[in-house]
């Protein structure tokens, strides 16, 4: 059974259940005039979602104006926070507004479980998620910013020509060489491709001209770089991991700029 709940604190705003497949739509005052809800979300509101067969691969859409995403559902409740404020900042601007709202999940199929697709998506993703994976961390993102937090380089956006609110959010580093961004898929899967789609807001931004990945399985490879608004793109030996991590980043000594910073993270494979 998979359930869809929005809540305010202890109550239930709406909630739908279903065994594959879950919608979950709401038109506020004006639209039911039986509605107790308004449908306008208010801060402290929180979506869950429940799956009593994880851990469990589903595709979700937690709001309308996001993008269904494939992700591993490794307990059985999911939380996340309606963003509010200076945290609504790296989302699109009409995400999670207005009173009229559609979200679902339904189980994966085989076919999209067993294909081959970039393991690093999570547009759900955020600081508390322990469940819902992929998941990304670092041990700095610039002033604590929710437009440079490490959530913001696995959630599809690649425009990488600017900086700042969406669509600019990237993983911002301080300034701080000895930066890392953690990837921790929540399961073992196999690997054959890294992506690094790198901020090119130049003459603002630096940039990186080698990093290091390491890997769960004890490896590790350097990756050199070029100043580029393309992708970096690095191919390897399929390799089983449970996670990856960026570090050892060495920017270009001779740019005057002290920003580099990431747009994006994608690692290529298929589960273990």
């Amino acid at each position: 059974m998979i359930t869809i709940q929005v809540k305010r604190g202890e109550t239930v705003l709406m909630e739908n259940s279903g065994q594959e497949l879950v919608n979950l739509s709401w038109q506020g005052n004006g639209y039911d005039h039986d509605a107790e809800w308004n449908g306008e979300y208010e801060e402290g509101d929180v979506i869950v979602l429940k799956c009593d067969e994880a851990p469990c691969y589903l595709n979700i859409q937690l709001d309308d104006v996001m993008h269904p995403c494939f992700v591993y559902l490794r307990e059985p409740v999911f939380t996340l926070a309606i963003p509010f404020g200076e945290k609504r900042v790296s989302y699109n601007p009409k995400t999670f507004t207005g009173n009229i709202h559609l979200l679902s999940a339904r189980k994966a199929t085989k076919e999209e479980i067993a294909s081959y697709k970039n393991l690093c998506l999570n547009e759900y993703d955020c600081h508390e998620n322990t469940t819902c994976f992929p998941h990304a961390s670092a041990n700095v993102e610039t002033r604590g910013e929710s437009v440079f937090a490490a959530r913001n380089a696995i959630n599809g956006n690649t425009d990488n020509r600017r900086h700042g609110p969406w669509p600019y959010e990237s993983w911002g580093i301080n300034r701080d060489p000895n930066a890392e961004i953690t990837i921790d898929f929540g399961r073992p899967v196999k690997a054959d491709k890294i992506v690094l789609v790198t901020r090119a807001d130049f003459p603002h931004d630096n940039w990186w001209k080698q990093a290091e990945m390491t890997f769960s399985d004890g490896t590790s490879m350097t990756l050199t770089m070029e100043k580029s608004s393309l992708p970096h793109v690095f191919t390897m030996e399929p390799k089983e991991i449970t996670w990856l991590k960026l570090g050892k980043l060495i920017k270009d000594e001779n740019d005057p700029s002290p920003f580099p910073a990431l747009t994006q993270i994608e690692v290529y494979g298929t589960e273990a």
